[in-house]
């Protein structure tokens, strides 16, 4: 059993957990996850490490409630216990020898990022990160990827937050006087593949973290399957970080939308 330490509010349907297991804790690094069963009648769920704390052993989750099991995580508090929590799994981020990175965070994405530039600046790398929203109220994390990014901008679809645009908007203005050595996009597909593209176009490399369907977390499902340079890989035991120039985001957003009927399904029963 895994306790949960703290639990955070960050908006309307996002949560913050840090749980209670020091193992997973001691190995832990960026761009690894965890899969969790709240208990014996619930599904597994991968969510990626947001921080790690090894010497308090806790490990930090970040997750939203869009479905049947990230409802029912949002509902447990301070002191509850989740049955299972497996991890680390994945493939790490390989950060080492950057000088100068550009971090991208969409929506929730902002919570696999920060980890991302957290690492990339303790170990001496120039990092700006630039993070999109909706709108304002959906802003998270401001404060913590303000500690590890040398500049950080912010910006909203609605303009609310008094930058309007999207976060390729802002990366094409900064790569037209910075260099960029490393670019990491995590979030929405669609951002990541509209990221890739833009960065393509300068021959800057490009990492982004694919978080599709995913069941065992050891590569034996298969659901979590994504074409990266013509070949299958599975995101889970190859990733979850890919060259951005090189997946096949089309098809990875056409597999997303698969199992929308039964998501909505399992949430609507839930309601009963």
């Amino acid at each position: 059993m895994y306790e949960i330490v703290e639990k955070r509010v960050l908006n309307e349907n996002v949560k913050l957990m840090k749980i209670n297991a020091p193992l997973i804790a001691k190995k832990a690094m960026p761009g690894q996850f965890i899969i969790l069963r709240i208990d014996d009648k619930g599904e597994r769920i991968p969510l990626t490490v947001a921080d790690y704390d090894r010497e308090a052993g806790l490990i930090t989750i970040i997750f939203q409630e869009v479905g049947l099991t990230t409802i029912r995580l949002g509902k447990l508090e301070k002191g509850d216990f989740l049955l299972d929590f497996v991890g680390p799994l994945g493939t790490p981020s390989h950060l080492e020898g950057y000088k100068h990175a550009c971090v991208i965070g969409g929506g929730l994405g902002t919570a696999i990022a920060y980890p991302q530039a957290k690492a990339l600046h303790e170990l001496g790398c120039q990092v700006d990160m630039i993070n999109g929203f909706r709108n304002k109220d959906l802003i998270i994390l401001e404060e913590e990827c303000k500690s590890v990014a040398d500049n950080l901008y912010i910006t909203t679809d609605d303009g609310s937050n008094g930058t309007k645009g999207f976060v390729t908007d802002i990366l094409k203005e900064q790569i037209q006087h910075k260099t960029y050595d490393l670019v990491i996009a995590i979030g929405p597909l669609i951002m990541m593949k509209f990221v890739s593209k833009l960065t393509k176009e300068h021959n800057i490399k490009t990492i982004v973290s694919m978080n599709p369907v995913m069941v065992d977390g050891t590569g034996m499902c298969g659901g979590c399957r994504v074409t990266v340079d013509g070949k299958t890989k599975f995101a889970c035991v190859d990733g979850p970080d890919f060259d951005g120039h090189l997946v096949d985001f089309d098809e990875a957003m056409m597999r997303q939308k698969m199992y929308k009927k039964e998501e909505n399904h399992k949430c609507n029963l839930e309601k009963y």
